[in-house]
Formats: structure tokens, C-alpha cells, sequence
């Protein structure tokens, strides 16, 4: 029988966040699920709990949790700079990873993006490389990075580029191999299937969540 287990989540307002709390929620092993958001929200579930928070003050912060699951991010359009961009998509994660180290959280999943490269010309596959390498360093026991393509899935926004990505996805689709788009759905459930199965320290590549 699996152990009774608390989580925390961040990005809960994403994309991939909204579907990992749904799992969480449906999961009896989670006796709490605790969501750190940037507003309130009105959310409602067994066991859950939201508090208001700002993620400027992780670093005063320690994370009393299991497990911790990380779907924050943002886009260069929302964004604006280059180091907006930086501050929520490497700052955030790596802080949150600290904090879960303080705290003594036993596992991290994290997500993170195809084509992560620390020594990446792409700005956005290095500051998700450079992410990757910060919070692995932090500490968490397990840590676990999640890689996915670009996503298929509901979102309250409009986003031209990934429509039209999707799109040339859809028909490509059996010849682009790894790239080729994935359900967000997926991703979240392979995210709860790891924490589960005790998988340990490792990164997932698109296809593997797939398989996952």
C-alpha cells in the first residue's frame, strides 16, 4: 500500500498545472494538496488548501511537502524582456527548489522544455538548460525534469504561433518523431505516474512521457 503523502504545487493556473491539480485531487494517496498562486483562487477540493504568494520571497520560504510539483512559467509576449522572462522561468524554479530542499521535501518534478541546453545559442532552451542544472543542484533527493514538446490543450489565451505550430503538427505529425505535439493532459498525468512509481532523479524526454 502506497504511503499517505502532502504536495504542493505552483503554476496551477497553466496549462499543464490546472490538469496535475485535477490528478492530484483524484488521488487518494494525497491526504493535502497545498497550491501557491500569485492570486487568490477559487478553487475547491478535498484536502486542498490555497494560499496567496509571493514568489519574490521563496527565499525566505521552506516547502513542507512530499512532493513538489513546478509548472510555473510565462512567455516572452507576457514577458516583454528577456529578463522578466528569466526571473519567472529560472529564478522561480530554482528558489522553489531551495525551499523544498529546506524543508525536506522527498521529491521534485519539474517542468521544463525540448531542447533544454545550458550551452544553447537558443535563448529559451538555455534558460530552461541553465534552470534545469540550478535546481538539480539545490538538493532535492529526487528531482525529476519533464521536457515536453509543444502542447495540446485548452488554454483561456490566444496564441497565434502555437496554433499555427499545432496546426503543421497535426498534419506532420508521423514524421516530426519527437517533435511532434503532445497532449498536456499526458504530460500532467506522467508527472503524478512519477512521483507514484518512486521513479528516481532522471529527465524525460517528450516521447518518454509518451510511454510514461
Amino acid at each position: 500500500m502506497l504511503e499517505r503523502r502532502s504536495a504542493l504545487l505552483v503554476g496551477a493556473t497553466g496549462l499543464i498545472g490546472a490538469l496535475v491539480l485535477q490528478r492530484l485531487l483524484d488521488v487518494s494517496v494525497y491526504r493535502s494538496v497545498t497550491v501557491w498562486a500569485r492570486r487568490p483562487l477559487a478553487l475547491h477540493g478535498r484536502g486542498l488548501r490555497t494560499a496567496t504568494f509571493d514568489f519574490d520571497d521563496l527565499r525566505f520560504h521552506k516547502v513542507e511537502a512530499d512532493d513538489v510539483f513546478c509548472c510555473i512559467g510565462t512567455t516572452m509576449k507576457h514577458a516583454r524582456t528577456r529578463e522578466v522572462f528569466r526571473h519567472v522561468d529560472h529564478d522561480y524554479p530554482v528558489e522553489l527548489a531551495r525551499a523544498a530542499a529546506r524543508g525536506g521535501a522527498k521529491r521534485l518534478l519539474v517542468v521544463s522544455s525540448l531542447g533544454a541546453d545550458p550551452n544553447s545559442r537558443v535563448f529559451y532552451n538555455r534558460v530552461k538548460g541553465e534552470m534545469e542544472d540550478a535546481v538539480r543542484a539545490a538538493g532535492v533527493p529526487t528531482t525529476i525534469f519533464f521536457r515536453p514538446t509543444l502542447l495540446r490543450g485548452q488554454r483561456d489565451e490566444f496564441r497565434f504561433g502555437e496554433r499555427v505550430g499545432l496546426a503543421i503538427g497535426e498534419l506532420l505529425g508521423p514524421i516530426m518523431g519527437r517533435y511532434r505535439p503532445i497532449d498536456a493532459d499526458v504530460v500532467a498525468t506522467a508527472m503524478i505516474k512519477a512521483a507514484l512509481k518512486n521513479l528516481p532523479s532522471c529527465v524525460i524526454e517528450s516521447d518518454d512521457i509518451r510511454t510514461l
